[in-house]
């Protein structure tokens, strides 16, 4: 039993909720999200809440059950309040400036490396070694974080390269004479 897909989605004041069909269309503050939700699910809404209930007890509708009503919180949660994502850049060298609206990145290679960011999603550098990567949409938040990190992942022997906020790089010990 799915302990995820029975709590309910609670919609704030200045959120509207849309259901027609399967498809869940969410508007906010911030902007609007749609996901077609898994035929096997059925959404109702109870005034200021969301409900999603299984209509079939089968093995991909217990699956689908605990996705959909974590994907529903997340688009309520992305038009009010976003969803933000930092990087930082370790290593001497290593800094970020913003190219009006492309993140340019000096990572240790011969040139520099510009990121265009997709529809809905800004970047900002507060410092020159920090990236704070924001949007609505979680998947495409951290989908483009990901992008960034895969560019110069972080090496275990001196720890360079890009990470997330307080991620901890495991080291290893190097040659010993």
């Amino acid at each position: 039993m799915s302990r995820i897909g029975k709590k309910a989605v609670a919609v704030p004041a200045g959120v509207t909720v849309t259901i027609e069909g399967q498809t869940v269309s969410v508007k906010g503050p911030k902007g609007e999200l749609a996901w077609t939700v898994a035929e096997e699910i059925e959404v109702k809404q109870d005034g200021g809440e969301l409900t999603l209930s299984k209509r079939e007890e089968t093995t991909r509708a217990q699956a689908m059950w605990g996705l959909s009503r974590t994907l529903v919180a997340n688009m309520v949660q992305g038009v009010t309040a976003g969803y933000e994502q930092t990087l930082e850049l370790v290593g001497v060298g290593y800094r970020a400036a913003m190219k009006g609206s492309e993140l340019s990145l000096q990572l240790g290679f011969s040139h520099d490396v510009d990121i265009k960011p997709p529809a809905g999603v800004a970047f900002a550098v507060p410092k020159q070694t920090e990236i704070k990567i924001s949007g609505i949409d979680k998947q495409v938040v951290g989908e483009i974080a990901a992008q960034i990190r895969r560019i110069r992942p972080p090496e275990p022997y001196k720890g360079k390269g890009v990470r997330y906020q307080g991620e901890t790089v495991r080291r290893k010990e190097g040659k010993k004479k």
